[in-house]
Protein backbone atom coordinates (compact mmCIF):
# COMPACT_ATOMS: atom_id res chain seq x y z
CA UNK A 1 0.00 0.00 0.00
CA UNK A 2 2.87 2.71 0.91
CA UNK A 3 5.22 1.34 -1.92
CA UNK A 4 4.57 4.97 -4.10
CA UNK A 5 5.39 6.87 -1.13
CA UNK A 6 8.94 4.43 -1.03
CA UNK A 7 9.44 5.64 -4.20
CA UNK A 8 9.28 9.01 -3.77
CA UNK A 9 11.55 8.73 -0.29
CA UNK A 10 14.40 6.64 -2.56
CA UNK A 11 14.46 9.27 -4.94
CA UNK A 12 14.64 12.14 -3.78
CA UNK A 13 17.11 10.89 -1.26
CA UNK A 14 19.25 9.53 -4.42
CA UNK A 15 19.47 12.34 -6.53
CA UNK A 16 22.75 13.89 -5.23
CA UNK A 17 23.74 10.44 -7.18
CA UNK A 18 21.81 10.62 -10.30
CA UNK A 19 22.33 14.40 -11.40
CA UNK A 20 25.31 15.24 -9.41
CA UNK A 21 23.18 17.51 -6.83
CA UNK A 22 21.79 19.42 -9.64
CA UNK A 23 17.95 20.45 -9.90
CA UNK A 24 16.75 18.78 -6.54
CA UNK A 25 13.33 18.78 -6.21
CA UNK A 26 10.90 18.28 -3.44
CA UNK A 27 8.48 15.93 -2.67
CA UNK A 28 5.87 17.56 -4.78
CA UNK A 29 7.52 18.60 -7.86
CA UNK A 30 9.49 14.60 -7.64
CA UNK A 31 5.37 13.15 -7.33
CA UNK A 32 4.67 15.30 -10.68
CA UNK A 33 8.20 14.03 -12.32
CA UNK A 34 7.36 10.73 -12.05
CA UNK A 35 3.67 10.86 -13.21
CA UNK A 36 4.89 12.67 -16.03
CA UNK A 37 7.60 10.15 -16.82
CA UNK A 38 6.21 6.55 -15.97
CA UNK A 39 2.60 7.19 -14.96
CA UNK A 40 1.08 4.74 -12.37
CA UNK A 41 3.35 2.18 -12.80
CA UNK A 42 6.67 4.39 -12.32
CA UNK A 43 5.07 4.67 -8.47
CA UNK A 44 5.41 0.67 -8.21
CA UNK A 45 8.68 -0.24 -9.78
CA UNK A 46 10.63 -2.26 -7.17
CA UNK A 47 7.09 -3.65 -5.43
CA UNK A 48 8.57 -7.45 -6.15
CA UNK A 49 11.73 -7.32 -4.29
CA UNK A 50 9.85 -4.95 -1.54
CA UNK A 51 7.17 -7.23 -0.39
CA UNK A 52 9.31 -9.99 -0.46
CA UNK A 53 12.24 -8.36 1.94
CA UNK A 54 8.91 -6.90 4.07
CA UNK A 55 7.91 -10.86 4.26
CA UNK A 56 11.18 -11.62 5.79
CA UNK A 57 11.83 -8.87 7.74
CA UNK A 58 8.33 -9.36 9.28
CA UNK A 59 8.56 -12.72 9.78
CA UNK A 60 11.92 -13.10 11.98
CA UNK A 61 11.05 -9.31 13.86
CA UNK A 62 7.89 -10.60 15.18
CA UNK A 63 8.74 -14.13 15.18
CA UNK A 64 11.81 -13.59 17.88
CA UNK A 65 11.15 -10.48 19.13
CA UNK A 66 8.85 -11.46 22.08
CA UNK A 67 11.11 -15.25 23.01
CA UNK A 68 14.10 -13.06 22.92
CA UNK A 69 12.89 -10.37 24.77
CA UNK A 70 11.79 -13.46 27.66
CA UNK A 71 14.70 -14.73 27.34
CA UNK A 72 16.44 -11.94 28.25
CA UNK A 73 14.49 -10.74 31.25
CA UNK A 74 14.89 -14.26 32.64
CA UNK A 75 18.90 -14.79 31.98
CA UNK A 76 19.28 -11.12 33.01
CA UNK A 77 16.58 -9.12 35.14
CA UNK A 78 18.46 -5.79 35.44
CA UNK A 79 17.79 -5.76 31.74
CA UNK A 80 14.25 -5.94 32.25
CA UNK A 81 11.79 -2.91 30.79
CA UNK A 82 12.95 -0.89 28.01
CA UNK A 83 16.73 -1.83 27.18
CA UNK A 84 15.10 -5.67 26.66
CA UNK A 85 12.64 -4.29 24.49
CA UNK A 86 15.49 -2.29 22.21
CA UNK A 87 17.65 -5.45 21.98
CA UNK A 88 14.93 -7.69 21.45
CA UNK A 89 13.78 -5.61 18.39
CA UNK A 90 17.73 -4.76 16.91
CA UNK A 91 18.10 -8.65 17.23
CA UNK A 92 15.01 -9.70 15.54
CA UNK A 93 15.77 -7.04 12.85
CA UNK A 94 19.33 -7.96 12.31
CA UNK A 95 18.33 -11.62 11.41
CA UNK A 96 15.97 -10.59 8.54
CA UNK A 97 18.91 -8.09 6.79
CA UNK A 98 20.20 -11.29 5.71
CA UNK A 99 17.26 -11.39 3.04
CA UNK A 100 16.30 -7.87 3.12
CA UNK A 101 19.28 -6.16 2.45
CA UNK A 102 19.53 -8.09 -1.12
CA UNK A 103 15.82 -7.21 -1.48
CA UNK A 104 16.58 -4.25 -0.71
CA UNK A 105 19.25 -3.04 -3.60
CA UNK A 106 16.70 -4.52 -6.22
CA UNK A 107 14.13 -2.22 -5.11
CA UNK A 108 15.75 0.85 -5.40
CA UNK A 109 17.39 0.44 -8.29
CA UNK A 110 14.57 -0.26 -9.54
CA UNK A 111 12.65 2.34 -8.07
CA UNK A 112 15.22 4.99 -9.37
CA UNK A 113 14.87 3.67 -12.77
CA UNK A 114 11.43 4.14 -13.57
CA UNK A 115 10.30 2.70 -16.73
CA UNK A 116 12.42 1.49 -19.08
CA UNK A 117 11.62 4.36 -21.58
CA UNK A 118 11.89 7.53 -18.93
CA UNK A 119 15.70 5.09 -17.65
CA UNK A 120 17.12 5.18 -21.47
CA UNK A 121 15.96 9.32 -22.01
CA UNK A 122 17.92 10.32 -18.73
CA UNK A 123 21.00 8.16 -20.16
CA UNK A 124 20.61 9.74 -23.57
CA UNK A 125 20.10 13.43 -21.88
CA UNK A 126 23.36 12.90 -20.10
CA UNK A 127 21.15 13.51 -17.10
CA UNK A 128 22.20 10.72 -14.59
CA UNK A 129 25.35 10.83 -13.20
CA UNK A 130 28.89 9.44 -14.55
CA UNK A 131 31.87 9.47 -12.50
CA UNK A 132 35.02 8.81 -14.52
CA UNK A 133 33.78 7.44 -17.46
CA UNK A 134 32.30 4.37 -15.58
CA UNK A 135 28.80 3.46 -16.81
CA UNK A 136 25.90 3.25 -14.46
CA UNK A 137 24.35 -0.27 -14.38
CA UNK A 138 21.47 -1.32 -17.14
CA UNK A 139 17.64 -1.61 -16.85
CA UNK A 140 15.96 -4.24 -14.84
CA UNK A 141 13.22 -5.58 -16.47
CA UNK A 142 12.47 -7.72 -12.66
CA UNK A 143 13.58 -8.78 -9.97
CA UNK A 144 15.48 -12.29 -10.83
CA UNK A 145 16.69 -9.77 -13.83
CA UNK A 146 18.01 -7.36 -11.30
CA UNK A 147 19.56 -10.16 -8.78
CA UNK A 148 21.22 -11.69 -11.60
CA UNK A 149 22.42 -8.58 -13.34
CA UNK A 150 24.00 -7.55 -9.94
CA UNK A 151 25.16 -10.70 -9.02
CA UNK A 152 27.46 -10.77 -12.53
CA UNK A 153 28.70 -7.36 -12.48
CA UNK A 154 29.08 -6.90 -8.72
CA UNK A 155 28.79 -10.45 -6.90
CA UNK A 156 27.60 -10.75 -3.31
CA UNK A 157 29.41 -7.42 -2.90
CA UNK A 158 26.82 -6.34 -5.09
CA UNK A 159 24.14 -7.92 -3.74
CA UNK A 160 25.12 -6.71 -0.09
CA UNK A 161 25.88 -3.62 -0.93
CA UNK A 162 25.44 -1.06 2.31
CA UNK A 163 24.67 -3.54 4.01
CA UNK A 164 26.40 -2.29 7.05
CA UNK A 165 24.94 0.66 6.69
CA UNK A 166 21.42 -0.80 6.55
CA UNK A 167 22.06 -2.32 9.99
CA UNK A 168 23.51 1.02 11.16
CA UNK A 169 20.19 2.24 10.18
CA UNK A 170 17.73 -0.40 11.40
CA UNK A 171 19.36 -2.02 14.27
CA UNK A 172 18.67 1.64 15.96
CA UNK A 173 15.13 1.88 14.06
CA UNK A 174 13.73 -1.38 15.40
CA UNK A 175 15.18 -0.96 18.94
CA UNK A 176 13.73 2.11 19.25
CA UNK A 177 9.97 1.56 17.59
CA UNK A 178 9.74 -1.51 20.19
CA UNK A 179 10.88 0.68 22.93
CA UNK A 180 8.74 3.76 22.24
CA UNK A 181 5.64 1.44 21.48
CA UNK A 182 6.16 -0.06 24.68
CA UNK A 183 7.11 2.84 26.76
CA UNK A 184 3.59 4.42 25.20
CA UNK A 185 1.70 1.58 26.35
CA UNK A 186 2.62 1.55 30.08
CA UNK A 187 1.93 5.70 29.73
CA UNK A 188 -1.29 5.15 28.32
CA UNK A 189 -1.79 2.18 31.24
CA UNK A 190 -0.78 4.95 33.53
CA UNK A 191 -2.85 7.88 32.73
CA UNK A 192 -6.14 5.00 32.49
CA UNK A 193 -5.15 3.89 35.93
CA UNK A 194 -4.31 7.78 37.23
CA UNK A 195 -7.26 9.82 35.83
CA UNK A 196 -9.68 7.45 34.69
CA UNK A 197 -10.05 4.60 37.79
CA UNK A 198 -13.56 4.36 37.90
CA UNK A 199 -13.97 4.47 34.02
CA UNK A 200 -16.11 2.00 32.34
CA UNK A 201 -14.32 2.64 29.37
CA UNK A 202 -12.55 -0.56 27.70
CA UNK A 203 -10.28 0.57 24.46
CA UNK A 204 -9.27 -2.74 22.26
CA UNK A 205 -5.43 -3.68 22.07
CA UNK A 206 -5.86 -3.28 17.97
CA UNK A 207 -6.73 0.13 18.59
CA UNK A 208 -4.46 0.78 20.99
CA UNK A 209 -1.72 -0.30 18.52
CA UNK A 210 -3.04 0.85 15.72
CA UNK A 211 -2.32 4.79 17.60
CA UNK A 212 0.65 3.75 19.20
CA UNK A 213 2.36 1.88 16.61
CA UNK A 214 1.78 4.69 14.43
CA UNK A 215 3.22 6.87 16.76
CA UNK A 216 6.24 4.56 17.89
CA UNK A 217 7.18 4.35 14.13
CA UNK A 218 6.87 7.61 12.69
CA UNK A 219 9.16 9.68 15.57
CA UNK A 220 11.53 6.58 15.31
CA UNK A 221 11.41 6.92 11.20
CA UNK A 222 12.31 10.61 11.76
CA UNK A 223 15.20 10.07 14.13
CA UNK A 224 16.77 7.59 11.73
CA UNK A 225 16.55 9.44 8.51
CA UNK A 226 20.09 10.84 8.57
CA UNK A 227 21.02 6.66 8.27
CA UNK A 228 18.23 5.99 5.78
CA UNK A 229 19.74 8.75 3.27
CA UNK A 230 23.66 7.32 3.76
CA UNK A 231 22.10 3.38 3.33
CA UNK A 232 19.70 4.54 -0.35
CA UNK A 233 22.61 6.58 -1.54
CA UNK A 234 25.31 3.60 -0.94
CA UNK A 235 22.74 1.11 -2.67
CA UNK A 236 21.91 3.22 -5.58
CA UNK A 237 25.08 4.28 -6.34
CA UNK A 238 26.43 0.83 -8.50
CA UNK A 239 29.04 1.39 -10.66
CA UNK A 240 29.71 5.17 -9.97
CA UNK A 241 31.73 4.78 -7.13
CA UNK A 242 30.72 8.21 -6.04
CA UNK A 243 31.23 7.51 -2.22
CA UNK A 244 34.00 5.24 -0.66
CA UNK A 245 32.21 3.75 2.17
CA UNK A 246 29.97 4.93 5.20
CA UNK A 247 32.33 7.67 6.93
CA UNK A 248 32.84 8.96 3.20
CA UNK A 249 29.00 9.41 2.41
CA UNK A 250 28.39 11.44 5.87
CA UNK A 251 31.34 13.45 5.42
CA UNK A 252 30.50 14.58 1.21
CA UNK A 253 26.81 14.65 2.02
CA UNK A 254 27.29 16.86 4.93
CA UNK A 255 29.59 19.18 2.93
CA UNK A 256 27.66 19.50 -0.19
CA UNK A 257 24.10 19.48 1.45
CA UNK A 258 24.81 20.41 4.95
CA UNK A 259 21.91 19.05 7.49
CA UNK A 260 18.91 19.44 4.69
CA UNK A 261 20.76 16.87 2.86
CA UNK A 262 21.12 14.33 5.60
CA UNK A 263 17.18 14.69 6.45
CA UNK A 264 16.26 14.38 2.46
CA UNK A 265 13.05 12.48 2.68
CA UNK A 266 12.00 12.59 5.79
CA UNK A 267 8.68 13.59 4.93
CA UNK A 268 7.49 10.91 2.94
CA UNK A 269 9.80 8.38 4.66
CA UNK A 270 7.17 9.64 8.08
CA UNK A 271 4.29 9.30 5.78
CA UNK A 272 5.18 5.51 4.81
CA UNK A 273 5.92 4.44 8.60
CA UNK A 274 3.37 5.94 10.28
CA UNK A 275 0.61 3.84 8.51
CA UNK A 276 2.74 0.73 8.11
CA UNK A 277 3.64 0.83 11.75
CA UNK A 278 -0.15 1.45 12.74
CA UNK A 279 -1.37 -1.47 10.68
CA UNK A 280 1.79 -3.84 11.62
CA UNK A 281 0.90 -3.60 15.61
CA UNK A 282 -2.71 -2.77 15.39
CA UNK A 283 -2.27 -6.75 13.60
CA UNK A 284 0.31 -7.57 16.24
CA UNK A 285 -1.81 -6.91 18.72
CA UNK A 286 -5.34 -8.64 17.46
CA UNK A 287 -3.12 -12.24 16.11
CA UNK A 288 -1.96 -11.98 19.89
CA UNK A 289 -5.04 -11.60 21.78
CA UNK A 290 -7.02 -14.47 19.58
CA UNK A 291 -3.81 -16.61 19.67
CA UNK A 292 -3.95 -16.91 23.61
CA UNK A 293 -7.29 -16.84 23.75
CA UNK A 294 -7.63 -20.00 21.56
CA UNK A 295 -4.48 -21.54 23.75
CA UNK A 296 -6.01 -20.50 26.71
CA UNK A 297 -9.55 -22.29 25.61
CA UNK A 298 -7.27 -25.56 24.37
CA UNK A 299 -5.51 -25.40 27.79
CA UNK A 300 -8.99 -25.45 29.29
CA UNK A 301 -10.35 -28.09 27.24
CA UNK A 302 -7.05 -30.35 27.88
CA UNK A 303 -7.39 -30.02 31.41
CA UNK A 304 -11.23 -30.63 31.77
CA UNK A 305 -10.49 -34.06 30.01
CA UNK A 306 -7.59 -35.08 31.91
CA UNK A 307 -9.61 -34.97 35.04
CA UNK A 308 -12.61 -36.69 33.72
CA UNK A 309 -10.25 -39.19 32.63
CA UNK A 310 -8.90 -39.44 36.26
CA UNK A 311 -12.31 -40.02 37.74
CA UNK A 312 -13.66 -42.87 35.23
CA UNK A 313 -10.47 -44.22 36.01
CA UNK A 314 -10.70 -43.98 39.73
CA UNK A 315 -14.13 -45.40 39.78
CA UNK A 316 -13.55 -48.52 37.65
CA UNK A 317 -10.78 -49.09 40.27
Amino acid sequence: MMHPVDTLKTRLQSQAIMTEAKAQKNIFQMVRTVWASDGLRGFYRGITPGVTGSLATGATYFGVIESTKTWLENANPNLSGHWSHFIAGAIGDTLGSFVYVPCEVMKQRMQVQGTQKSWASAAAKGSISQTHGTRMYGYYNGMLHAGCSIWRDHGLKGLYAGYWSTLARDVPFAGLMVTFYEAMKELTEYGKTKYLPNSDLDVSNSFEGLVLGGLAGGCSAYLTTPLDVIKTRLQVQGSTSRYNGWLDAITKTWTSEGVHGLFKGSVPRIIWYIPASAFTFMAVEFLRDHFNDKVDTDASELATLSIDARSEVEEAA
